[in-house]
C-alpha cells in the first residue's frame, strides 16, 4: 500500500518558517483568481439583527476593507517586563499605523487559551484597548481590536473565510482582516485581525444593545462561571441559570417553550448549524469552548461565533452527531427543534459548495493579502502554497461530505458485535503543543497512525475519533510501537497511550519497544453520549505508531 503524503503540524517560532504567510502566488507566480460567486440563494435561516450605522462604524467598516498595512507596538522596558510577569493585564503601549500615524497610550495585553498562547519572547497573540488607559478618539471607531498570531491557522484564512460564511448566514460575527505586525524592532509577520465583541459590536448588530454579553471562558459551559463583559443587566447571572433551567427541563413536551422565552432558537439553529458544518470541533457545540452569549433584552439568549481558526481540518466531521454543549444537546433532543435543525443544514449548504462558495470566497480573502505576503519572498511563499492547496483540498472534500451527510438518518451510535466489540476507524490528527509530523504509512508491516515529536522541543499531538456511545463502561483497545521516545511527563499523561479527551491517563510508553497491545477503560453516563478517543504522544523526541486495524471499542457492562 502507497504511503500517504505526511502532514507535518507546527507550533511556529519566530523566523522565516514562522512567517510563511505567503500566498499561493511567489515570486513570478500567477495572482489567484478574485472573482467571488454570489451567495446562493438559499432561504435565510433566520433573521439577521438589525444593523445599525453611526459615523465611527462607517470609519470602522472602510478600515477593515483597506489594504493590508501595517500596526507597530512599542513597549517602554518596564512594559516588557511588566508584560513578561502578568501576560494578561492591561499595560499601555504606542500603536504606530503605517509610517505617519501614531496611537499614544493603548492599551495592550496578551492574549491566548491552551494551544494558542504565545510568550512575549515567541509570537505572541494581543488584545488591543483603545479606551482603557485614555479618553481620546478611537481607533478608527473601534474601542477593541485582536491581533492574532494564528498559530493554529498556518494559512491565515480560517478566520476570514469563516467570517464572510457567518455574515453571509446573518450571524454576527467580528469583522477580519490582516496586518502586518512588528513589536519593537521583531518583525513578527502577517497577523489575523479581529474587531471586539464589545458595546459598539453590540450596537451595531442589536437593538437594544444593553443587555449583557458573556464570555464563554475555557471549556466552560453556561452552567459555568462566565465572564460578564458588558452590558447593564443583573450581575448574578440570573439570565443565564434561566436558560440553564430551561435545558433541564426534562419533559420534552414542556421544553420547547421554556426554551422560546429564554432562548433565539431560530438564530441558535443557524449558530450550531454553522460552527458545526465548519468542522468548528473547538466550539460550543462540541467542545463548549470559543463563544459568546448575548442576552437580548428581555433575557433572549443570542449565541455568538468566536476563536474561528481550527476550522475545516477534518472533511468528514459530523453534523448529526449528538452535542457536548448543554444548551445543543437540550435543543436538539426536542424533536420538532432537530427537524428544523436538518431543515437549516440543507437552507446553509449551498453556500458550502466548493466552486460556488467556499474557494472563491478563500481566494478573494488570499488575494487580498498578495502585497503584503510577496514581501516576504519566494521560499515563504512556497510553504504557505502548499499550504493553501491543502486547505483547497479539504474545502472540496467538506463540501462533499456535507452533501452526503445531510441525507443520512440520525445516528444510533456505535454498532457493537455479539461479542460487543466495535471497530473504530476514521481518527484525524491534531497538535497541541510543539512541532510534529503525523502520517499514515505501513510499519512493520502494519497500516499505522504515526507521530513524530521533532527537534526536542516538547510535543503534545495526537490522532482523535469522536464516537456515540449509548450509557455504559467501555474499553479502548489499540496496538502500539514506539522508538525512542522521551517522555514529557505533565497532568494529562506520560510518553505515549490512550485516554480519553478530558481524561487522565496513567503511565506510557517510552524508549523503543515492539508492537504491543494498549487499552484504556471509561464510562458513559449519559443516555446516549459524545466521546473523544485520543491516541497521543507526549515527548520531547521520538515517534509513536498506532495499528489502524487495531482500534476497538468493547462494551464492558451498562452503567448503573
Amino acid at each position: 500500500m502507497a504511503t500517504s503524503r505526511p502532514r507535518t503540524f507546527r507550533r511556529l517560532a519566530p523566523g522565516l518558517a514562522c512567517l510563511g504567510i505567503a500566498a499561493a502566488f511567489g515570486a513570478g507566480g500567477a495572482a489567484p483568481r478574485t472573482a467571488r460567486a454570489a451567495d446562493a440563494p438559499a432561504t435565510p435561516p433566520a433573521a439577521a439583527p438589525t444593523e445599525k450605522r453611526s459615523k465611527g462604524d462607517d470609519a470602522a467598516a472602510a478600515w477593515f476593507a483597506r489594504p493590508v498595512g501595517e500596526l507597530a507596538i512599542e513597549l517602554e522596558p518596564v512594559d516588557v517586563e511588566a508584560l513578561r510577569a502578568s501576560p494578561r493585564t492591561y499595560v499601555p503601549c504606542r500603536l504606530r499605523e503605517g509610517a505617519d500615524v501614531v496611537h499614544e497610550r493603548v492599551a495592550v495585553k496578551l492574549k491566548g487559551a491552551a494551544g494558542s498562547f504565545r510568550p512575549l519572547e515567541e509570537q505572541p497573540s494581543f488584545t488591543l484597548s483603545f479606551d482603557r488607559f485614555r479618553d481620546g478618539p478611537r481607533f478608527h471607531g473601534l474601542e477593541k481590536l485582536h491581533l492574532n498570531a494564528s498559530v493554529q491557522d498556518d494559512t491565515r484564512l480560517h478566520e476570514a473565510l469563516c467570517a464572510d460564511l457567518c455574515e453571509a448566514a446573518g450571524v454576527p460575527t467580528p469583522r477580519v482582516t490582516h496586518a502586518r505586525v512588528r513589536l519593537g524592532t521583531r518583525d513578527l509577520g502577517l497577523y489575523v485581525v479581529k474587531e471586539g465583541v464589545d458595546k459598539r459590536f453590540l450596537a451595531r448588530h442589536f437593538d437594544p444593545a444593553n443587555g449583557n454579553l458573556y464570555d464563554g471562558g475555557f471549556c466552560t459551559d453556561v452552567d459555568g462561571e462566565l465572564e460578564k463583559d458588558a452590558g447593564k443587566g443583573p450581575d448574578d447571572r440570573r439570565d443565564l441559570a434561566a436558560l440553564v433551567a430551561a435545558c433541564q427541563e426534562p419533559d420534552l413536551t414542556l421544553r420547547p417553550a421554556r426554551l422560546e422565552a429564554v432562548l433565539d432558537v431560530d438564530a441558535f439553529l443557524t449558530f450550531v448549524a454553522l460552527e458545526r458544518m465548519l468542522g468548528h470541533w473547538d466550539g460550543y457545540a462540541t467542545n463548549r469552548n470559543n463563544y459568546r452569549v448575548y442576552v437580548r433584552p428581555p433575557g433572549v439568549a443570542v449565541f455568538l461565533p468566536h476563536g474561528l481558526d481550527q476550522v475545516f481540518q477534518d472533511p468528514e466531521a459530523s453534523v448529526l452527531d449528538p452535542c457536548v454543549g448543554l444548551v445543543a444537546d437540550a435543543v436538539l433532543a426536542v424533536p420538532a427543534f432537530r427537524a428544523r435543525y436538518r431543515t437549516r443544514l440543507v437552507e446553509l449548504l449551498p453556500r458550502f459548495d466548493a466552486e460556488t462558495s467556499l474557494l472563491p470566497r478563500m481566494r478573494a480573502r488570499l488575494a487580498r493579502i498578495a502585497p503584503a505576503v510577496s514581501a516576504l519572498g519566494a521560499e515563504a511563499a512556497a510553504a504557505h502554497a502548499e499550504r493553501v492547496t491543502d486547505l483547497e483540498a479539504r474545502l472540496v472534500a467538506r463540501a462533499a461530505s456535507l452533501r452526503e451527510q445531510v441525507k443520512r438518518p440520525d445516528p444510533q451510535g456505535v454498532e457493537f458485535d455479539a461479542k460487543g466489540r466495535a471497530f473504530v476507524a476514521g481518527f484525524r490528527p491534531q497538535v497541541d503543543e510543539g512541532e510534529a509530523t503525523l502520517e499514515q504509512e505501513d510499519r512493520a508491516g502494519r497500516r499505522a497512525y504515526g507521530l513524530r515529536a521533532e527537534k526536542g522541543v516538547p510535543v503534545v499531538a495526537s490522532w482523535r475519533r469522536r464516537v456515540v456511545l449509548p450509557k455504559g463502561r467501555y474499553t479502548l483497545e489499540g496496538a502500539l510501537t514506539v522508538k525512542n521516545v522521551t517522555p514529557r511527563r505533565d497532568a494529562e499523561g506520560t510518553g505515549a497511550g490512550l485516554r480519553l479527551s478530558g481524561g487522565v491517563r496513567k503511565g506510557g510508553a517510552s524508549g523503543s519497544a515492539p508492537w504491543k497491545p494498549v487499552a484504556a477503560e471509561f464510562e458513559v453516563l449519559e443516555a446516549l453520549g459524545v466521546v473523544e478517543l485520543v491516541a497521543e504522544l507526549r515527548a520531547t523526541s521520538g515517534e509513536a505508531w498506532y495499528a489502524v486495524d487495531a482500534f476497538r471499542l468493547v462494551r464492558r457492562a451498562a452503567a448503573k
